[in-house]
């Protein structure tokens, strides 16, 4: 069935929110809300399930990926090179595994067979659901709108509190999947008005071949595609990529070099040098920091990175500050304090950041997006429910200020191709 996450909500003395017209606390708020959620997203649900079973009849969860398989779903990948011995060079991230015949790379799901490089989960999704775009989050791009979203099992990160562990810490053979294909993948979002699919979940990056023949075929069919990602990747594949894809979501999981190396085996700089990249591209992309008590939330930490941020990519780049919760390896920590957040927020504001938001903490004011002119606010969000909007062909209604974004899809360069699906 469609799985759905519910957060904790802590509760704030005193903190009131107008609503249609009423002053509510924050709980009788979400209680307001989650009623009307309920009945809007089940129904949503079930159509989304019922559309995925008639579409793929006879194919069951629990199907194990047969790993001798030497024809079938196995695809070679892109991006890698050969070496002497039979060994290769993946050239997708910045790890750069040197592999051996009949080994695997960090990432788990591809391995060497004889010299040539296979993809191990191509047409294999290990999560598939139906989401609002906000959940992503991408709040500058059709806001309102949803997104067929699927992941396949691995990353290249080893984050420990990684949301999805389940899935991207996993192997192929460990988790359960179902064979979907790029034009039963643009099928499922026309049957369900999703304007875009996104890769999303674990790590986009090491499911690229899959990833990008779908983002390929969904884009001849009118069909956005969005990458939600820890942004490791190197630059000639994200070059590629992003002549495919209509808009990206990076984490930046910190702005210190050994949080990377110490709790995400991984590093800084590459996902620092793939925001410069995109925004060099002009693809549309936001920025999420997931800000963790203790470990990423110093406020001359946060300064640097504002500071970066509005060098390098601009004042109008949306950021992000979303709540921890305990989670995989990190439960000895507390959630985030609701004023971390606001801290880090006015930080940004004193940077001269347009759009910096709080996430995971639904109906605060932070979720918000606010007109850096007049000031008003132009988008009003309840968590993923979007309660008003005011912005009128990519401007503020009330001052007609330009408001950077994907506001709607004729801003796409997309080609619809009705024959991608027959």
């Amino acid at each position: 069935s469609l799985h759905y996450s519910i957060i904790p909500i802590a509760e704030r003395s005193g903190a009131k929110f107008s609503y249609e017209g009423k002053s509510l606390t924050e709980r009788e708020l979400m209680d307001e809300l989650s009623r009307r959620e309920f009945f809007k997203w089940a129904i949503a649900g079930t159509c989304f399930w019922s559309c995925f079973t008639d579409f793929l009849p006879g194919i069951n969860w629990g199907d194990a990926i047969d790993l001798r398989a030497e024809g079938g779903d196995l695809k070679e990948v892109m991006f890698y090179k050969k070496l002497d011995s039979l060994r290769i060079e993946c050239g997708i991230c910045p790890k750069r595994c040197q592999i051996a015949d009949l080994e695997r790379g960090y990432c788990g799901n591809k391995e060497n067979r004889g010299g040539k490089y296979y993809s191990l989960i191509y047409n294999k999704v290990c999560a598939a659901h139906i989401d609002p775009i906000e959940k992503k989050p991408l709040f500058h791009y059709l806001p309102g709108t949803t997104a067929f979203s699927i992941a396949t099992a691995g990353c290249n990160f080893d984050c420990k509190f990684c949301q999805n562990w389940r899935i991207a810490q996993f192997r192929p053979e460990q988790v359960k999947h179902h064979t979907l294909t790029a034009q039963q993948a643009v099928k499922i979002s026309q049957q369900n008005s999703c304007p875009t699919i996104a890769y999303t979940y674990s790590e986009p990056t090491v499911f690229y071949t899959y990833m990008y023949d779908i983002a390929k075929t969904a884009k001849k069919a009118g069909i956005g595609s969005v990458m939600i990602s820890n942004g490791f990747m190197n630059e000639k594949p994200l070059r590629e990529l992003c002549k495919q894809i209509t808009a990206v979501k990076v984490d930046l999981k910190s702005f210190n070099k050994e949080f990377y190396r110490n709790y995400c085996s991984g590093e800084l700089r590459p996902v620092l040098d793939t925001l410069v990249r995109l925004k060099d591209i002009g693809i549309w992309f936001e920025i999420v920091v997931l800000v963790i008590p203790t470990l990423n939330d110093n406020p001359e930490e946060l300064r640097q990175m504002c500071g970066w941020i509005k060098e390098n990519l601009g004042p109008d780049m949306p950021i992000h500050f979303s709540r921890f919760y305990p989670m995989y390896q990190i439960k000895n920590l507390p959630p985030t304090p609701i004023k971390t957040l606001e801290m880090a927020r006015e930080i940004a504001l004193s940077y001269g950041l347009h759009y910096p938001y709080i996430g995971n903490v639904p109906g605060h004011k932070g979720e918000n997006t606010y007109c850096p002119f007049c000031k008003k606010v132009i988008i009003q969000r309840v968590g993923y429910t979007i309660v008003k909007n005011f912005i009128v062909d990519g401007r503020c209604k009330f001052c007609h200020q330009p408001i950077p974004g994907i506001w709607n899809p004729d801003q796409l360069s997309l080609k619809p191709d009705n024959s991608v699906t027959t």
